[in-house]
Order: C-alpha cells, then sequence, then structure tokens
C-alpha cells in the first residue's frame, strides 16, 4: 500500500510537501502542488483518516445515547442533533440503549479510548458515579437539569412545566388530577413526582395512588390508560400525559368507549407533537429540535466550561381542556 513518503518519492518533494497539499495549506506553490496531485492519483494513495485525526486531536464523531431511536420523542431531539452536526461538519455514532446500562457503559467506554470526541446522553440510565467516572475522558452533555453538578446541559425544567400544568388544570375547574409517565426512575420522573406532590399540598387535595399510570410510552397504551379508568369508582377528571403519542392513544380509546374529552376527561399532552395538532390536543409545547441543536453545540465548544441552558416551555390551549 502506497504511503505519504512514496507519494513524496515520486513526485520528487518533500513528505512536508505533500502533508500542506492534503491538508490544503495555502502556501504551496501551483506547480510542486500540481505534481503532488498526479503522484496521488498514479499512485491511488488514500490518506490514513484514523492517522490525521490523530495528529489533530479530534475524530470529528459525537456519540448519542438513546433509548429508542423510533419514538417520537427521541426521534425530534436526535433531528436537532443532526442538523447541527451537518451544519459543523461532524457525524453522529448512534448508541440505542432500550435502558440497558451495560449498553451505555459501550458508549462511555468510546469516550475513554477516543474513538469519539464527545457524548450526548438524550435520556440515561447510568448513576452519577459512572457518569462522573468518564467525565475526565471528554465532553459528556445530558438533556436533563444538572444544575449543581459539574456537568453541562440542556433542559426543561419539569418541575416547573409540570406545576404550570396543574395549575392550568385546577384553574379550570379540575380537582381530580392524575399524570401518566413513561418509566417511573430518571431525573424528569422525580421532578414530577415532587411536583405533583407539592400542588397537592399546597391545594390540600388528597393523594390518590390510581391517579399515576407508570410505563405508559406508546398510542396503543393510551386504551390501557382508559380501561384502568373505566375499572375506577372514582376517576380522575383530567390527566397530564407526559407524550403525545399516549395522549393521543387516550383520546382515540376514549371515544369508542363513550368517555367524552373533555367533558368527563380532560386531558394535557406534551412535546407538541405533529400528532397532537392533527387531534386538537391541548399540549406543553418542549422544543426538542431546538433542545437538539443546543446539546450538540455544548457537545463541540472548544472550552472547558460547564454551561447549562434552560429552555423555555409553552402551553399550546386546544381542544381536550
Amino acid at each position: 500500500m502506497t504511503n505519504i513518503r512514496d507519494v513524496a518519492k515520486m513526485a520528487g518533494v518533500s513528505v512536508t510537501t505533500v502533508s500542506r497539499v492534503l491538508n490544503k495549506h495555502p502556501y504551496v506553490s501551483k506547480e510542486k502542488k500540481a505534481v503532488v496531485l498526479e503522484a496521488i492519483k498514479q499512485s491511488n494513495y488514500q490518506q490514513n483518516i484514523n492517522a490525521v485525526h490523530l495528529s489533530m486531536g479530534k475524530t470529528f464523531l459525537v456519540g448519542v445515547v438513546v433509548p429508542f431511536i423510533d419514538h417520537p420523542y427521541f426521534a425530534l431531539l436526535m433531528k436537532g442533533i443532526a442538523n447541527e452536526a451537518l451544519e459543523n461538519n461532524y457525524k453522529l455514532v448512534f448508541f440505542q440503549t432500550n435502558y440497558e446500562e451495560a449498553r451505555e457503559v459501550e458508549a462511555f467506554q468510546m469516550l475513554k479510548q477516543k474513538q469519539i470526541d464527545a457524548l450526548i446522553i438524550c435520556s440515561r440510565i447510568s448513576c452519577w458515579p459512572t457518569i462522573e467516572e468518564y467525565k475526565p475522558y471528554g465532553p459528556i452533555i445530558l438533556c436533563e437539569d444538572t444544575r449543581g453538578r459539574n456537568m453541562s446541559s440542556t433542559f426543561v425544567d419539569h418541575y416547573k412545566s409540570f406545576i404550570f400544568a396543574l395549575e392550568y388544570l385546577y384553574h379550570k375547574g379540575h380537582r381530580k388530577i392524575g399524570y401518566t409517565i413513561g418509566r417511573k426512575t430518571g431525573t424528569n420522573t422525580r421532578f414530577r413526582e415532587m411536583a405533583y406532590k407539592d400542588f397537592l399540598n399546597n391545594h390540600n387535595l388528597p393523594y390518590e395512588s390510581d391517579y399515576i399510570f407508570e410505563h405508559y410510552l406508546h398510542f396503543e397504551d393510551g386504551e390501557q390508560v382508559i380501561e384502568r379508568i373505566k375499572q375506577m369508582a372514582n376517576p380522575p377528571s383530567a390527566l397530564l400525559v407526559t407524550g403525545d403519542e399516549v395522549a393521543a392513544g387516550i383520546v382515540t380509546s376514549a371515544h369508542y368507549r363513550n368517555i367524552s374529552i373533555p367533558d368527563d376527561l380532560a386531558i394535557i399532552g406534551f412535546n407538541n407533537q405533529p400528532i397532537a395538532k392533527m387531534m386538537n390536543i391541548t399540549t406543553i409545547e418542549i422544543p426538542l429540535v431546538e433542545i437538539g441543536r443546543q446539546l450538540f453545540l455544548q457537545a463541540i465548544q472548544e472550552g472547558k466550561d460547564v454551561t447549562y441552558q434552560e429552555i423555555p416551555i409553552k402551553l399550546i390551549e386546544r381542544k381536550t381542556v
């Protein structure tokens, strides 16, 4: 296989001159550049990209950890990340974890081994000691509130957004309010639970464990929510649904079970996905594409300063409250 020294010999120039031509250095005469390019063509020389990256100290690859690539929430985050990567001439390495810690650790190992320049974690399963163990090896950016920790993030304040939505329902006359979540563990879930309990305490409302619906992520899960509500003697009059896909499933299933939306059951979704607009679902808009964009920019910033980017939310009023 032809190497850079072979090219230099064929062209009758120094290795340094060949390197300058390969790296588009401006201070090479047109004559020497033409000779080098002809030697490269004749020898079919292929530049060792790994060696180039090693010399530059960069791979121009950023890892992205997601639990599921086919869920609309994470698809929109990845869209923002991918668009910004394209603008900055980076490529992405995706790790789908299914919330399996071992798969997440594989991504950390690639950061440690300098196979990627940075790592973005859209939703994590690893505990903080594990993440902090790998922090010395490169930037790790999280899509959750990391204020108080030495870790950069772009995030929505899920405590504030949940309180905002709960108060909105309260002022609409609802006193029996429940909520659905995708998974029981996780930082965002913890903030939502805190907000819910504080809201109930502030308004002297009883805590009803049956009003909390866990492990609901997809459109078809909405049917299970309605089945549970139909079996309750004292069902909630309103639900916060932490995903428009599930909210759409609830609205669809309610129609077939003769539950009137919003008269019998009010619904607020989250994220303002296209399905929410199509089905006239009131929702909390979380600009996921913009969050993804900011996550990527934090990942490639040259400095090592820790930054926190809080993204504001907005209520989109439609027909389900």
